[in-house]
Parts: structure tokens; C-alpha cells; sequence
């Protein structure tokens, strides 16, 4: 199953426009999306989280590793599906399409694939901090992704991708500081 994740990843990281073009034509099932694609990827996000802080700290830390794993889980969580919520909300209002939760879900989760794998790597080698700059990269993947798996026009284009890119990028990191300020002694 990571097999075939990591495969979807590498082609939406390394050719976007053409897995884009594989993933329209590729039929999903009811829940297979989630269950075969965000839960294992949020679920191995949140083991490099617990993983990363154990291994990266001076001190052997159990309970900050815990925190680090639950503002891990709840921000890709939170972020994941309220991302997809509000696409769905202004795919609806301001693009004047027919709702579809699950076309929003499948959107956000591919074109979120990137920061997932950046996020990992920054768990595990913090020193790579330089990384967080090829976030921006989204909004490429987001674009390629607008025309053949959205079926956005091309007027709209510019528009929607600036929409979806700022929801997958901004949401899970305010969920991320939310959280921060509320658990105590999640400083690093």
C-alpha cells in the first residue's frame, strides 16, 4: 500500500500535468481514497513525528513526543478536512459548480502530498529547515491539477488555484500554531 502511495506522490511531485491526467481517468471508490491514501499517509506522518522527536533530541522525551505526534495528527487531520470543506463551499458559490465533497477531498489530499513529504523529512532532519520553500511548489501542482482533474475553465484557473493553494498550505499550519499555543512545553 505505501508502494503505491509513494508512486502517486513521486508522479504528482515530479510530472504533475500527466498524474493529474492518470488520476481523472482512475476510478475511486466510495472510501478507498481516504483509506488507502490520507489515513496510511497521515498515520505515517504522525509515526515520523513521534519518531523525529525521540531521535533528533538530546534528552529522551516520551511525553513531548507524544505532543508532537497528537499537533502532527490533528493539524493534517484538521487541515486535510476543513480545506476540503471550504473548496467544497467555494467550488460551489464562487465557481457555481455542484457540490462534490469527495472530488474536494481526493483534490486536497494529491495536491497536499508534497508538504506531507516535506513535513516528514523536516521530522526527521530538522537541520533541512530550507526545505519549507518548495511549499510554494503546491501552487505548480494545484495548477496542473485545475484543468484535467477539476475541470476548471481557464478564466477561472488563476483564481481557483490561488483559493485552493492558500486553503492546503494555511490551514494545517494555523491548526498547527493553534495547537501549539495550547499544549504547553511543545517548545522545541
Amino acid at each position: 500500500m505505501y508502494k503505491e502511495i509513494f508512486k502517486w506522490i513521486i508522479a504528482i511531485i515530479s510530472q504533475p500535468g500527466q498524474a493529474w491526467r492518470s488520476l481523472a481517468k482512475k476510478e475511486i471508490k466510495g472510501e478507498e481514497f481516504l483509506s488507502h491514501f490520507i489515513y496510511p499517509l497521515i498515520g505515517l506522518l504522525t509515526a515520523v513525528a513521534f519518531l523525529g522527536v525521540l531521535f533528533t533530541r538530546k534528552e529522551f522525551d516520551v511525553e513531548l513526543a507524544l505532543k508532537s505526534s497528537i499537533k502532527t495528527l490533528v493539524a493534517a487531520f484538521g487541515g486535510f478536512y476543513l480545506a476540503s470543506y471550504l473548496l467544497n463551499e467555494v467550488w460551489h458559490s464562487l465557481f457555481k459548480r455542484e457540490k462534490n465533497m469527495k472530488l474536494c477531498q481526493q483534490f486536497v489530499g494529491y495536491s497536499s502530498s508534497l508538504m506531507f513529504l516535506i513535513n516528514m523529512v523536516l521530522m526527521l532532519i530538522p537541520e533541512f529547515f530550507f526545505l519549507r520553500i518548495f511549499v510554494l511548489y503546491t501552487f505548480y501542482i494545484v495548477w496542473e491539477g485545475a484543468g484535467p482533474y477539476m475541470q476548471v475553465e481557464e478564466p477561472d484557473r488563476v483564481k481557483f488555484t490561488a483559493i485552493a493553494t492558500a486553503l492546503i498550505i494555511l490551514l494545517p499550519e494555523i491548526i498547527g500554531i493553534a495547537l501549539f499555543m495550547l499544549m504547553p512545553g511543545l517548545h522545541f
